[in-house]
Formats: structure tokens, sequence, C-alpha cells
């Protein structure tokens, strides 16, 4: 029995507050036994082999000395479990999160020392960002960002990471841009001084990777390909290839960093967290939804992002860098099958172990040879299909993606990321807010049948059906408001019913809008009556005063057992109003044919 299986069914209650878990592994632990810990130590070993070469490439992409890559990733994975909801989510550093950090420090011109310096104050930042999010239940945001966001997002950070790391590749020391396209012009200007070395250490890196993931397929490549390019550069050596190297690591120095504050780098740095912190949420739910539907799990993305404010704090103390949810290692542990979320801390202390005796020997390793390691990291980010489905799909989906892809060419990411999501939320909320109604009668057959607007002009029914479907929220108040008006304003009509059984988050903006068109109705001879109401809305509606406008004989409930009954009370009702047995008929309906967009 797997966690997602078994700890579900557990009868114990766990300790919580705000509706999230504050210890949950420890429903684990308490099922734990020697068979699970087994499974978790095999999957967990397949994700160090990966996590360390990972780590120390996602530090040099936002440009960090590579240990804070391993401390992160160390950390994070011991720390984010305690709190998680997901079993196969492993935390650490991510391309999304490391690029984003290097474009923050160089939009705020600080040199790597001053990153380093302002890098744990930050953290600490974005771990706060994370925890008051997680216990206000801000998750569900994610839900409005839509995929061309990402997409354009990472397509942009990918360009960005191969540029950056192609003067490494060519052993060139050009200043630092926090956009790709200044990045280009200072690597194109300093092509000039490339260096041999480096370019052969990255010609044999290259050849390693293609020809180890071509015949050694199931085994660790970036790694192997790191250890035969330090072999063959060691065995070179004597021949004059002197390549710029990585510094060693010396894992009894772990250093304890506390925050430094200060208001104002708090006040240059507080914009950037936000930005990491959004990243962050929106790259780990994504994975966590995708990974928790395939294995039939339940995910907590609030609970989740509580882990993320843990990890992200524990690396801030621990000398890391910024955490999120690794789409690679969560592949690879999810592939492994883990039985619980332990596969997640033995992974993180397999790290720790290898750190102390292995630490010293990444000064053997080229550094143009990790660079090229991870220009092919850059390269597998840009996904041409991902990429025509979101040009081709919708005009929306386009306009989303290119702005946030093009943003991110030519602006710090931070802001393309902002710029993204506040043009994702805007095409939803206008998309939203603008309700459309059509006219449908029957024709002599006893068809269904839309009339035409020129015939619409000329028809005055006296009872109008509209079925209000979807948002009914304060952007949509004023179309939805003055589409009404125009209906009542027709001279026979007497009676507008609305159905109101698919409508949903009516809020006080939405419910006054409701009591002006009730007045206004009245004051043109008709009245106003609701049906298929629903306990959410009837909430809504009695604390705004709208139901006692309305009335209790005008208002009538939705029926799960019979949900058509509602309609056939209020059609009741209306024949009581006018006095009359048969009247005219008129349906209104959404139009769901027509791109608003």
């Amino acid at each position: 029995m797997n966690e997602g299986a078994g700890i579900e069914s557990t009868q114990k209650k766990s300790l919580s507050w705000k509706g999230l878990e504050l210890f949950p592994i420890g429903k684990v632990l308490r099922q734990y036994n020697l068979r699970k810990a087994k499974q978790d130590a095999r999957a967990a070993m397949n994700v160090a082999l990966l996590d360390i070469p990972q780590s120390m490439a996602y530090a040099l992409i936002a440009g960090l000395p590579v240990q804070t890559g391993i401390f992160c990733a160390s950390l994070s994975t011991i720390t984010g479990p305690v709190l998680a909801s997901s079993r196969f989510i492993m935390l650490g550093p991510s391309n999304a999160t490391a690029v984003m950090l290097l474009s923050v420090f160089l939009s705020l011109g600080y040199s790597p020392g001053q990153a380093l310096i302002a890098l744990p104050l930050l953290l600490l930042l974005v771990a706060i960002f994370m925890t008051v999010g997680a216990f206000c239940k801000v998750a569900g945001i994610t839900q409005y960002i839509s995929k061309a966001v990402i997409c354009g997002y990472i397509t942009a950070a990918a360009f960005l990471i191969i540029i950056n790391q192609l003067k490494t590749v060519c052993g060139l020391h050009v200043p630092r841009a926090a956009t790709f396209v200044e990045s280009l012009g200072n690597f194109s200007a300093g092509l000039g001084k490339t260096d041999t070395d480096a370019l052969i250490v990255s010609g044999i890196t290259l050849v390693s990777y293609l020809l180890l993931k071509r015949f050694a397929k199931g085994l660790p490549t970036i790694a192997l390909s790191l250890v035969v390019t330090a072999v063959v550069v060691y065995v070179l050596r004597p021949y004059g290839l002197e390549p710029e190297m990585l510094s060693g690591i010396n894992a009894s120095s772990w250093p304890l960093t506390l925050p430094t504050f200060q208001w104002k780098e708090f006040t240059e740095i507080a914009g950037g967290a936000l930005a990491v912190a959004f990243l962050a949420m929106l790259e780990s739910s994504s994975i966590a939804k995708s990974l928790a539907a395939q294995a039939g799990d339940r995910i907590d993305l609030n609970q989740q992002m509580l882990s993320m404010g843990a990890a992200t704090f524990a690396s801030s103390l621990g000398g890391g860098m910024a955490v999120s949810g690794s789409l690679t290692r969560s592949m690879l542990n999810f592939r492994s099958k883990p039985a619980t979320r332990m596969s997640s801390v033995f992974s993180g202390t397999i790290l720790i172990v290898a750190l102390f005796l292995f630490g010293d020997k990444i000064a053997y390793l080229p550094r143009a040879a990790l660079a090229t390691l991870v220009i092919l990291v850059g390269i597998s980010l840009i996904n041409p299909e991902q990429i025509r489905l979101m040009l081709k799909t919708t005009r929306n989906d386009a306009t989303v993606f290119l702005v946030t892809f093009v943003g991110g060419l030519i602006l710090p990411l931070d802001t393309a990321i902002y710029l993204g999501a506040a043009i994702s939320i805007g095409l939803f909320v206008r998309q939203a807010a603008r309700p459309e109604l059509r006219e449908i009668s029957f024709d002599e057959q006893g068809n269904l049948l839309e009339r035409a607007p020129e015939v619409q002009k000329h028809r005055r029914p006296e009872i109008a059906i509209v079925h209000v479907e979807g948002d009914l929220f304060f952007a949509s108040s004023d179309v939805f408001l003055d589409q009404m008006r125009h209906l009542a304003e027709h001279p026979d009509l007497r009676i507008i019913i609305l159905r109101m059984r698919n409508a949903r988050h009516l809020d006080a903006t939405a419910a006054s809008t409701m009591m002006e068109l009730t007045r206004f109705a009245r004051s043109k001879g008709s009245d106003l009556i609701v049906s298929g109401v629903h306990p959410e809305l009837e909430t809504v509606m009695r604390q705004s005063g709208l139901l006692d406008l309305i009335g209790e004989k005008n208002f009538f409930r939705y029926s799960p057992e019979n949900p058509t009954i509602s309609t056939r009370d209020a059609l009741k009702r209306a024949r009581e109003i006018t006095g009359v047995d048969s009247a005219d008929i008129t349906i209104y309906t959404a139009d769901k044919g027509k791109d608003h967009a």
C-alpha cells in the first residue's frame, strides 16, 4: 500500500491550523516499515545521482557558487517533506527560479559578491511570502494564469540561460546584463577574446554527452559526462590544456547564513522576492497537479506551498538558493515509484554524505564543461510543440505567449512574468465580463430557433426566461445590467425570470446590479423572478438585501432532486402576476459560440 492509498485512510488526526497540516509526515512515519524504506531508498539513490550535477548547474545559471545549489537541494529535500502534500515533488533549485534569481540581481545591478550577501534576505522574504500565501489560500490563483504565461517565460528564460553560458563556453569575461538583448550585445562584443582551451573542453563535453546519451541509456548522463571530461582534461593537462576550473567544496565549513536587514536593501529586493515566490508557486503547482493526476493521489496546493516556504527558510539559513519543484527530478522520482515522501528525505541525506566525501573533487571539473551541459538543458526547455500550440489555438493564448516571451527577451524576467500574468488575468476577466444573450424562440414545427436581430427589435415577449451562466462578479456587472435594462425596456414585457442554476461567484457588486435591475424593471411595469438559486448564491442575496427586495414569492431555490422544478414554479408565479393563462415566452441563453477575445 502506498502513501496515496494507505496514509489517507488513517484515522489519527494530525496537528493542523487554518486548514493546513503542520506535521503531515507524522502520518507517514506512523505506518512506515522496512519494505517502504527499501523502496524509498532506491528512488532516492536515482534522484541523488541526477541532483548533484543539476544543482551545480542551476547555481551556475543563477551566477552563484556551485555549492549554493547543492546546499539548497540537500536542505530542501529534507525539510520540505515534513510539510508537503505530494509524495513525488522533489524540492530544490530549478531552471525557472535560478534564471529568475539571475535576472533579479542583474536588474538591481548587484555584483556576484553583492548578490551572495543579499541572497539570504531575499530567500527569507520568499519564505515569508510563501508561508503567508499558503495560510491565505492564494494557491488558487494559479487557475487564472494560463499555460501560455509559463510557456512564454520558460522559452525566454531558455534564451537567457544559453546566452549567459555561451560566454563561459568561449572563455569570455564580459559584463553581465539583466536581459537577453543586452547579454547578446555583450557576448558579441567580446567574441574576439575567445579562449581556445575553453572551446576544446566544451567540445569534449558535448561529444561525451551525446555518446553516453546514445549508448548508455538509463545511466546518469550528465554526471558521467562531467566525469569523462574531467578525466580527459587531467590526461591532457601536461600537453598544455589549462581551462578554468570550478572551486572545490569544503563541506566541513558549511556556513550558517543569517540575513542582514537594511531598509534600503529590503525595498530593493522585495519585488524580486515576490516574483520568485510567484514563479515557484506556478511551477510547483503545475508539476504537483500533473503527477497527482497520474498517480491517483490528492494534492493540496496550499499545503505544498507551505512546504516550499519551510524549505526556502532552511535554504536561507544554510547558504542555499531559491527553492521550487524540479520537473526533471520529480519525474525521475515518480518513475522510480517511491512508497512515501521519505524518498525525498533519503535523497537529501545522500547529497550531504556525498558532499562530505567528494566535495573537494569538484575542483577537477572545468567550468566550461558544466556550462556546456547547462546550455543543453536550456535547449531542452524550448518546446516547439508547445509553442506551436500556444500560437495556433486561440488569439488569447498567442497574445499572452508573445507578450511574455518578447517581454522576457527585452525586460528583466521578473517584470516579464508579471506582465504575462497581468495579460492572462486581464483577458480572462474580459471574457468572463462580457456575457452575450441571444433570443431563442420556436418555429412552426416546434424546433428551437435563434431569432435575427432585426426581428428582435419588433418582438415584444411578455415573459422572458434568461439563463445566467458562468461568473457573475464585479467585472461582468455593468455589461449584464446594460443588456438586462435593454431587455426590460420592451413595452410588452411583464416578467423577467433569471434562471441562475449555473451562475457562480456572485459578489456585492453583482448583487447591487441585480437590485438596480429589479427597481428598473418595476419602474417599467415589469417584475423580476429568480429561479434555480444555489445555497451559496442565496447567502449573498440574503446578506446584501437583494432577497428582501425581490421577495420570497419571487424567489425559487434549486432542487437537486428535480433541477427544472424551480423554473416551472417561476413560470406559475409569472402567470399569477400577469393574471393570464397563456403568454409569449422567449428564452435567452449565453452565446457560447462567439469568441469574445
